[in-house]
């Protein structure tokens, strides 16, 4: 699927809007320093001056001009970079300011091989658009590890909680040099599908590809596209996707229609993915014995060898915490 032109200028005008926020941010700061050290305006103005210099020694001969400017230059840098903290301020407080430095805000980045290609943030923010990934960008705005509480577990279960929770921050370390895969599973209302908003908004802040789908909205798409010719297009790109985003969450497996064509779509995107070494993680609320029956040997069989299985269990929070609410407003 490709981005409709209204779309497309819609993120574009996102970039220029965010460049043109953190030039004022820079111009902001800039009068700041100069207010509060005198001394480093000259210091900035001197920059030119040098170069100018340097150039004019360059074309009458003098072959050291270009390595005596580097002198010159990191002497003003070093002096520059040491007035900023003995007035308090960071070492890089006056560097450019970017939310994404590997396309500086621009959404593309240069390949190895010299082609302009679309930056991981700008493929993010493609991916949001079209896959209506609203409900995690909603979802981790307000379920994340700032918000973690471990107030509504108790013993086994806290334990079990406890461990996932490490699961997950070290699934988020290592996520760069090995690839893994997650099985949150156990009874309804546990903490599972937070588990996996938290480790979508961490590895989203870090740049990674995240693609969110509940079971039955991504098994709905896929048969949508499948059996209707005029997606046959989408249905391309929509496999692709899935196949080669850094991360692939499937929320609530076991809620949808489960048939042959579920199971064989679910099979061959852990599959492809696995090829690809890319990370699946999976939350359900049925046991492995159910999972076993539900599908196939195949899928219980790659889930259970490729993936850190994570039960949780405890009463459903979301009861537990609408009582409290209403203790607390009686």
């Amino acid at each position: 699927m490709a981005l409709s032109n209204s779309q497309y200028e819609a993120i574009q005008k996102k970039y220029q809007y965010t460049r043109d926020q953190n030039r004022a941010l820079m111009e902001s700061r800039k009068q700041e320093v100069y207010e509060a050290i005198p001394e480093y305006l000259p210091l900035a103005e001197s920059i030119s001056t040098l170069s100018v210099a340097s150039a004019k020694r360059m074309l009458a001969g003098d072959e050291s001009a270009l390595s005596r400017l580097h002198q010159e230059l990191a002497q003003v840098t070093a002096r520059q970079r040491q007035l900023l903290i003995e007035h308090g301020f960071s070492s890089d407080y006056l560097q450019p300011i970017y939310r994404c430095a590997d396309c500086q805000d621009t959404g593309y980045i240069t390949s190895e091989n010299g082609l302009r290609e679309k930056c991981h943030c700008f493929r993010q923010q493609e991916i949001s658009i079209l896959y209506a990934q609203s409900h995690i960008q909603d979802m981790i705005e307000q379920e994340n590890f700032s918000t973690l509480s471990y107030d509504y577990y108790q013993e086994e279960d806290l334990r079990r909680f406890q461990t996932a929770v490490d699961i997950s921050w070290k699934f988020i370390q290592d996520f760069q040099e090995s690839r893994q895969n997650l099985f949150f599973y156990g009874t309804v209302g546990t903490g599972k599908s937070f588990l996996s908003g938290c480790i979508a908004r961490e590895l989203l802040q870090r740049g990674y590809s995240v693609i969110y789908f509940s079971a039955a909205g991504l098994f709905d798409t896929l048969a949508r596209y499948t059996f209707d010719g005029r997606f046959k297009d989408n249905l391309q790109d929509l496999h692709e996707d899935l196949y080669s985003c850094d991360l692939l969450i499937i929320d609530d497996l076991g809620t949808e229609i489960t048939n042959s064509f579920v199971t064989s779509e679910l099979f061959s995107c852990l599959n492809e993915r696995q090829l690809r070494s890319r990370s699946t993680l999976i939350s359900t609320n049925i046991s492995l014995e159910e999972l076993r029956d539900r599908y196939s040997d195949r899928i219980f069989s790659r889930i259970t060898s490729s993936f850190t299985l994570c039960k949780l269990t405890g009463p459903d929070i979301r009861i537990l915490k609408k009582r409290w609410s209403n203790a607390l407003a009686t």
